[in-house]
């Protein structure tokens, strides 16, 4: 039996990218996205991928992905929370709400991966168990543990824990980078409570301005290559020299520092409180 991956945002840019790279390497591929033509577009590529469909505006449809996901599978051992949106697109930067009210890109962007891997983190626990899948290729050791990677960005703000819909002074760029910041600020506490040898979770800035329809959306030059990009988060999904690494944030395939407020405790126990009163996960 393959190793198998779930990865958000699987019909475009790195998430599509990603998707190829497991696919070449032998992985079962579960990719999720909102538009049914591109998932069928993306399972036509590439041969027993397995798409699956959901809106993550809403948190009822992300709790049916990860019930269909469950349903599915034997094993998930990698969840690649990739999918997000822009600061200027969907909306041109005006502030939008979700289908639970919740300012979209909080809703979108972490919410719904906080969601989702809390709806999933016992079939990621118990896949750390099953007998390991051989490697592709097979001279290359596969991974022990399951993983959990949250695609974030060097873009970062504080969040206001006074306004996090961010009702007043709206701007688009703000929001993603909390957002961002909120995904890292996940990541660090998952990583805490979580046994390393069962499942890690890291995060990571994959490059700046890659060649992708959120920046091209925003009319930006790109900078980094996407190739680049994939190759940063395929090894923190599939490296095996990083088994028990977690609770990182790398910027590329560098340690870095995030924004301070990930650091501090109760701050993170305040983003904790709040996501788990929003998403009853």
């Amino acid at each position: 039996m393959s190793r198998t991956v779930l990865i958000t945002g699987a019909t475009d840019g790195l998430g599509r990218a990603l998707a190829g790279r497991a696919h070449r390497d032998g992985w079962a591929v579960l990719a999720h996205g909102r538009n049914a033509e591109r998932l069928a577009a993306l399972a036509s590529e590439l041969e027993g991928v397995r798409t699956f469909r959901a809106d993550l505006a809403s948190l009822a449809a992300v709790a049916a992905l990860a019930d269909e996901v469950g349903g599915a599978v034997e094993r998930l051992d990698v969840l690649v929370n990739n999918a997000g949106i822009g600061f200027t697109e969907p909306g041109g930067g005006v502030r939008m709400e979700s289908a639970d009210g919740h300012e979209l890109r909080f809703a979108v962007n972490y919410l719904a991966g906080y969601a989702l891997t809390r709806h999933l983190l016992g079939l990621l626990r118990a896949s750390a168990h099953l007998p390991r899948p051989e490697a592709s290729p097979p001279a290359v050791a596969a991974p022990l543990c399951s993983r959990v990677v949250n695609v974030a960005s060097a873009g970062q703000a504080p969040i206001d824990f006074a306004d996090v819909m961010l009702t007043r002074g709206y701007d688009g760029t703000r929001a993603y980078a909390q957002s961002k910041l909120a995904q890292i600020m996940f990541m660090l506490d998952l990583a805490a409570e979580q046994d390393a040898g069962e499942v890690t979770a890291n995060a990571l800035h994959p490059g700046t301005y890659m060649p992708t329809k959120m920046v091209t959306a925003a009319g930006i030059a790109p900078v980094t290559p996407l190739d680049h990009g994939v190759e940063a988060t395929w090894r923190l999904i599939a490296d095996p020299a990083l088994d028990g690494v977690s609770g990182r944030y790398f910027n590329g395939t560098r340690e870095s520092r995030p924004h301070g407020q990930a650091l501090d405790p109760d701050d993170r126990r305040a983003l904790r409180e709040l996501s788990e009163r929003l998403t009853g996960a």
